[in-house]
């Protein structure tokens, strides 16, 4: 049975010296995110985000954000716990988009390091509504079973046919992408379509964050279309250390959903290939990661968490709008544009 899940019940909010414990709504122009996606419906932008039942926050102009302590999720939906041993209620990784008059959420249930991990979907009529419904699971990987891990969703619509896939993955064997249904489920298996290194790279950094995830440092995939190709965004090297973090983001492209994505250099993401679009400069950000990438009227704009070098690693929003080259490759602006 479908599970209705209610937002606005009382919920501490986010990591951070500045913004923990916070019970009533509150602005800011500064907010502390990790994985965040956006949307827009009508005249107000949302953000959502990892933490307890997934973090929201909503604003007019992409500048001051009225950020909500009551979590999208109140209640956390069974099947979630039962299928991810150790998963409570800090749900992570969410992705939004707008499909055949819905809007469709689909997260991640996981625990640190390890890949017995499950993608839940939900879905509304409206985000400035109260109400998402719980559409179960999407997809879930078991560890011992499945060399993938499934965590860090983001859809993607391919235009010439209308059909939804799923993109994912974190370390052991990397990206994995699948078709979906028009319910939002899986509708084929899935196949890795980007590493980190090419398999058995000797030059493969130990892993400093986890016994069992391997040496394979990518996850946070985002593939978005302009012109005549999808770019595929994913973020390489180790996040959630606070300063000691090294996340960076790099990308490749295909004029076919399902790959092979080349970077700038023609090297294919499959074998470690990827063009560096954004990281770390050690004086304002010591490395930055997870972003996802949109079409809005007045810019093409890139969004991401970065690691604060001015405090202590702290995580932060950042937005940069995207000029294209001549030749169709992404480069940052260094600062938003605002409508």
């Amino acid at each position: 049975m479908a599970l209705a899940i209610t937002a606005f019940a009382s919920s501490t909010f986010a990591q951070g010296p500045r913004q923990r414990f916070r019970r009533e709504a509150f602005q800011t122009e500064t907010p502390m995110v990790h994985d965040p996606v956006m949307a827009r419906e009508g005249d107000t932008y949302y953000v959502f985000s990892t933490g307890m039942g997934i973090q929201q926050m909503s604003s007019k102009d992409r500048k001051t954000w009225t950020v909500v302590p009551q979590p999208v999720m109140s209640v956390i939906p069974g099947w979630t716990t039962d299928s991810v041993p150790g998963f409570g209620s800090h749900v992570w990784a969410p992705d939004v988009i707008r499909w055949h008059n819905r809007w469709w959420m689909a997260y991640s249930c996981s625990t640190f390091g390890k890949n017995g991990s499950a993608i839940g979907l939900m879905s509304t009529n409206r985000l400035g509504g109260s109400i998402w419904k719980d559409e179960g699971c999407i997809v879930c990987s078991r560890e011992k079973r499945d060399n993938w891990n499934a965590i860090d969703p983001n859809f993607v619509i391919e235009e010439e046919t209308d059909t939804p896939w799923l993109v994912w993955g974190s370390f052991w064997d990397g990206i994995q992408l699948a078709r979906l249904d028009s319910t939002m489920h899986l509708a084929s298996k899935p196949v890795t379509i980007a590493r980190r290194h090419r398999p058995g790279d000797p030059g493969a950094a130990e892993n400093p964050t986890s016994k069992y995830a391997g040496r394979n440092a990518i996850e946070a995939p985002f593939i978005f279309r302009h012109g005549d190709y999808y770019y595929l965004f994913v973020s390489w090297d180790y996040c959630c250390r606070g300063a000691k973090s090294n996340y960076r983001v790099a990308v490749g492209r295909s004029k076919h959903v399902g790959g092979p994505y080349l970077d700038r250099d023609g090297r294919d993401m499959l074998v470690g290939g990827g063009t560096l679009v954004l990281e770390g400069d050690k004086l304002e950000w010591e490395a930055a990661g997870h972003c996802a990438v949109y079409r809005f009227d007045d810019a093409d704009l890139f969004v991401c968490h970065g690691y604060s070098a001015r405090q202590n690693g702290a995580a932060f929003l950042i937005q940069r709008s995207i000029s294209w080259t001549g030749d169709g490759w992404p480069e940052l602006m260094s600062t938003q544009t605002k409508e």
